[in-house]
């Protein structure tokens, strides 16, 4: 990850130039907004003797043609709270994934009674180091790099939610490569005149401690992390030099809670961006306009907006652990507009909304596929199968490098359009692959390797003939040089 170009700013404390009344006080709404007068307010409310903290901003601010959408990310010294065996370590705060102006320079302004921008920012605890007197910077760049996906996705974040980062959070040699994201201990939701802001906290992870959360829920791994002190504690506070999971620091965690929590709960994961593709192999293609073939190489369909906002809200009803998981309904009726159009919620938030695909693109029901992964899609096979599709649940991978999308679903679940008579149907660029449960059975048996990341032995292939389904796991190099 390149570093941008930063400073460090130090600004007067806001008590200290806060004017009383007349031109003044209206000259300081301009220099303190008054959204990000409501976050500062928060923090001074924690950190009361750090008026003035140190202050990472990009020189060039976004809404002025700058690379970096976070306008501040405040650092502040936690002494932590011996009570709890908190220990001390540093919090890092960001500014402008809210509305901080209300004036539409960044975020529409949609009225007091929503979210504010996207609904949150984004807070971090690092342990402090023995003899450090002044924060490190680098996990404001990590901040800035998870609200440029935010802003380029419009995907927000919810508690729980997992980030694969696969590199060292600070370009080190670090176990801990990824994130989970939680509440943030300290900091209360606030109301602004733009809306309501929440903080949500980066918590690092190692990757066995991300396919836990993966195979499992975040929820579940962010709980066992508070009961582990040199893992994060009470308060969750990264550790980059931490050398151990939670699993080889305690072994009984793995087979009594996890693996026990798969078996009864299953997986809240209800989908990953992934490099997939799929193939219609009951014949070629005959045009331009057929969507049934989805290849490497090939420019595919876009999907159009209320495709897309379905495939979202299918991700989105993952996480409902109702008796019947259901996709939501095709219908002729208009988009709900519970929620801003400027805004799509996380993949894998809990809300709901009744979203209808493009009408004019017919389902087509296909006689035999061939579904194509990278490895790390491909190991995440099982947890579709073991930890959604056995719980009556569905699981969707959205291909990254175009509009292509799987969704598997099982039986229980309701408003598929693919069924037992018809298991594979496509409507556009997704497809969708109805397995009973005897089948799933057999699949996590043929499977079964896949649980093992050697990439020299790539690529496997699957085929069950009498289903007529193929799937093949490939190297990333297929995927990112489709002609080569």
């Amino acid at each position: 990850m390149k570093p941008r170009v930063t400073r460090f700013i130090r600004g007067r404390g806001m008590d200290e130039v806060r004017p009383t009344s007349g031109a003044q006080a209206h000259g300081l709404v301009q220099l303190f907004p008054p959204g990000l007068q409501a976050i500062y307010g928060e923090c001074r409310r924690l950190y009361p003797e750090q008026a003035n903290p140190l202050q990472v901003t990009a020189i060039v601010k976004y809404w002025l043609g700058g690379p970096d959408p976070l306008d501040y990310i405040s650092m502040y010294r936690n002494v932590g709270c011996p009570a709890q065996d908190v220990q001390e370590h540093w919090h890092y705060v960001s500014f402008g994934l809210s509305d901080l102006y209300g004036d539409n320079r960044v975020h529409e302004f949609t009225g007091p009674d929503g979210p504010s921008g996207f609904g949150f920012e984004l807070t971090f605890r690092l342990k402090r180091e023995v003899g450090e007197t002044a924060p490190p910077t680098w996990p404001a760049e990590l901040m800035q790099g998870l609200a440029r996906y935010v802003f380029q996705s419009e995907n927000t974040f919810c508690s729980g939610d997992h980030v694969s980062w696969h590199s060292p959070l600070d370009n080190s040699e670090s176990r801990i490569q990824h994130m989970l994201l939680t509440e943030d201990p300290q900091m209360q939701p606030i109301q602004t005149p733009f809306g309501t802001v929440s903080f949500l906290q980066i918590v690092g992870v190692c990757t066995e401690e991300l396919q836990a959360a993966q195979q499992w829920n975040g929820q579940g791994i962010l709980e066992l992390m508070r009961g582990v002190r040199v893992a994060g504690g009470p308060w969750l506070i990264t550790d980059m030099r931490r050398g151990e999971t939670i699993f080889e620091i305690d072994p009984q965690l793995q087979q009594e809670r996890v693996d026990q929590g798969i078996e009864t709960e299953g997986s809240n994961l209800s989908g990953v961006s992934a490099k997939c593709v799929w193939d219609d192999l009951s014949r070629p293609p005959e045009d331009e306009e057929d969507s049934r073939s989805i290849c490497i190489g090939s420019q595919p369909r876009r999907l159009s907006d209320k495709d897309t906002e379905q495939i979202r809200e299918t991700l989105r009803k993952g996480l409902e652990f109702n008796s019947k998981a259901a996709l939501p309904p095709i219908n002729s009726q208009k988009q709900s507009h519970e929620r801003p159009q400027s805004r799509k919620d996380s993949l894998e938030s809990e809300s709901s909304a009744a979203i209808v695909p493009h009408e004019l693109v017919r389902t087509r029901q296909l006689e035999s596929v061939h579904l194509k992964f990278n490895q790390e899609s491909g190991t995440l096979l099982p947890l579709c199968l073991r930890g959604r599709l056995l719980h009556g649940r569905h699981f969707t991978y959205k291909s990254i490098n175009g509009d292509t999308a799987i969704t598997f679903v099982s039986t229980g679940v309701e408003g598929a359009f693919a069924t037992e008579e018809h298991p594979y149907a496509a409507h556009g660029p997704w497809l969708q692959i109805l397995l009973t449960e005897e089948f799933v059975e057999q699949m996590l048996g043929d499977l079964q390797e896949l649980n093992t990341r050697d990439e020299t032995k790539l690529p496997k292939e699957y085929s069950w003939p009498e289903k007529k389904l193929k799937i093949s796991v490939l190297p990333d190099s297929v995927f990112d040089n489709p002609l080569q």
